[in-house]
């Protein structure tokens, strides 16, 4: 009986029986390895929550560190599969659900489309890697990509399925300007999503000592806010041009749930999609 027991205890503590995959904290953003900030998640949030709202299309971004802490899985497209398919990501009937997860630690992300959409989708979703997510990447700049990747696959994925447009995954010149525009675009929404923009308008404001426009602004975050408890944020102010410095401590609202309040729409995916490396 003492063998039986010690038996059940090592197979219940055994891989076999771990949780497999996260638990989905909401149905747009799960940012498990910290890569977003909260200005940037929520924009993402929201331009997803848009998608939705307008087009009925289920998107949703997970970011983690291996898909190695979750199971003894082969690849980034095995995780991707079965992590979409234990969410059920999309609509039931449709399938046209989206997964953009991020793996940091394995310096691997995907793309993985719900079964709805054909093939030649697959090529697409490969252009949008290549050049919104992994440019950024490449760079360390996780946020940026993620922002700037999130609206590219909204863009040339998610409304042109929904509106019967055929997919174009060589894309002549036109399209190509319209990528960079639409970079661009997202570019300047992280930027504002992050702060970025009122540093820089920092720049064009006279120093309070001297007087001179020479004052610059560093924010950083001292600690992260979570859904229970606030955050804190340092704002530095200086002048380049003499000794004036200035610090503000505020406080980071705790982080707030996806307006949705139901979870996803029971959707499936075999296997579609695109993976990149950096």
């Amino acid at each position: 009986m003492i063998r039986i027991a010690l038996a059940l205890i090592f197979l219940w503590s055994s891989p076999l029986f771990a949780q497999p995959f996260p638990n989905a904290e909401t149905t747009l953003v799960n940012d498990f390895a910290g890569l977003l900030d909260t200005g940037a998640e929520a924009q993402v949030a929201d331009d997803l929550q848009k998608l939705r709202d307008e087009h009925g299309v289920e998107m949703t971004v997970v970011t983690i560190e291996s898909h190695n802490d979750y199971g003894d899985f082969s690849s980034i497209e095995v995780f991707a599969t079965g992590l979409f398919n234990a969410w059920g990501i999309g609509d039931e009937d449709r399938n046209d659900g989206i997964l953009v997860l991020v793996a940091r630690t394995d310096r691997e992300m995907r793309i993985e489309l719900g079964s709805g959409y054909g093939e030649e989708w697959n090529a697409v979703a490969q252009t949008v890697i290549d050049d919104a997510f992994l440019r950024a990447f490449r760079e360390d700049d996780y946020q940026g990509g993620i922002v700037a990747g999130t609206s590219e696959v909204i863009r040339r994925i998610a409304q042109p399925n929904t509106a019967g447009v055929p997919s174009e995954p060589s894309g002549g010149k036109g399209d190509a300007d319209w990528a960079i525009i639409g970079i661009f675009g997202a570019t300047v929404a992280a930027m504002l999503g992050r702060g970025m923009f009122g540093d820089f308008m920092t720049r064009f404001r006279a120093c309070p000592k001297c007087g001179t426009r020479h004052q610059r602004r560093l924010r950083s975050v001292l600690q992260r806010a979570t859904r229970t408890s606030t955050g804190r944020r340092r704002t530095k102010y200086y002048c380049t041009n003499c000794d004036y410095e200035d610090t503000q401590i505020t406080t980071i609202p705790r982080r707030t749930k996806s307006r949705s309040s139901s979870g996803f729409g029971g959707g499936s995916s075999s296997g579609g999609g695109a993976s990149g490396r950096w």
